[in-house]
């Protein structure tokens, strides 16, 4: 186990229902928690599934809510986005891209394999310096209301038997092996190198 806290991202595709569904959940619980996204714009759905809310990820949670609520209040509050966006906005600012973040980590968790290859992919062309171990770990999580809070509270489980393992490097694969078997859902695990 590091001597420091763990440190965790927790990694969606526009850093609003899933990563921040799990940061909310980990930053309760006392983890030294950030969420991300891998985007390239944060998406929102919008009122029809090919004329989704785009955002540039400079955007704040209450710029976003405000425009919704200005677009139209009823369809946004019906479908939980005004929900969120008010979770969100509690949490931090605005949301943040991975790649732009150059702070380290000791778990990365990603919501879908897509995030999980981008992860890698930024991960491994950034010029290693320190040499310490990152794992990323992938849980797929579909992306609506009910998924991102179950995915969340299972996230967090895992993260606390990270916490009290004695040895992370040597028992990651064993533990990830039970969330496997325990939860029916396929985990993809690799170790990268900051």
């Amino acid at each position: 186990m590091p001597s420091h806290p763990l440190r965790v991202a927790v990694v969606c595709s526009s850093n609003q229902n899933r990563s921040m569904e799990a940061h909310n959940i980990l930053s309760k619980r006392g983890f030294e928690v950030r969420s991300f996204g891998t985007g390239t714009h944060v998406k929102l759905p919008g009122p029809a599934p090919d004329k989704p809310n785009v955002y540039d990820f400079k955007t704040t949670y209450e710029q976003m809510y405000n425009d919704l609520v200005r677009k139209d209040k009823e369809l946004y509050t019906q479908n939980g986005i005004l929900h969120m966006l008010n979770r969100n906005k509690r949490i931090k600012e605005r949301p943040e891209r991975f790649q732009s973040c150059k702070d380290q980590f000791d778990l990365v968790i990603t919501c879908e394999e897509r995030v999980y290859d981008q992860v890698l992919e930024d991960l491994s062309s950034r010029e290693q310096e320190t040499f310490q171990p990152v794992h990323v770990i992938n849980v797929d999580i579909q992306d609506n209301h009910e998924e991102a809070t179950l995915g969340a509270f299972l996230i967090c489980e895992l993260c606390q038997c990270i916490k009290h393992t004695e040895d992370m490097e040597n028992e990651m694969d064993e533990l990830l092996q039970e969330f496997e078997e325990k939860s029916s859902r396929p985990f993809l695990h690799t170790v990268c190198f900051y």
